[in-house]
């Protein structure tokens, strides 16, 4: 009997990223959930780039892509854009 958990099956997926907004100049580097199919950097602006737009602000690249793992170490560094989007 084979049991099947869904939610097991999903890795979990992060991205970090640097954003600005105009008029004043403000810039931040975040940290964002994205889904599996987005997890790469060629795919996961598709996904920042829009969350971003919504609040005023415009995706400028993303960095890295990573798993749980990384989450921690790149906290501080996010500090209030830590997967705040």
């Amino acid at each position: 009997m084979t049991l099947s958990f869904a939610g097991a099956a999903q890795a979990e997926c992060f991205a970090d990223y640097k954003a600005k907004q105009d008029n004043p100049l403000r810039l931040h580097y975040g940290v964002m959930d994205v889904s599996d199919a987005a997890c790469s950097v060629q795919a996961a602006p598709r996904v920042i780039a829009p969350r971003l737009s919504a609040a005023g602000w415009t995706l400028l690249n993303v960095i890295s892509v990573f798993g749980p793992e990384g989450l921690e170490e790149r906290k501080a560094g996010a500090g209030e854009f830590f997967r705040r989007f």
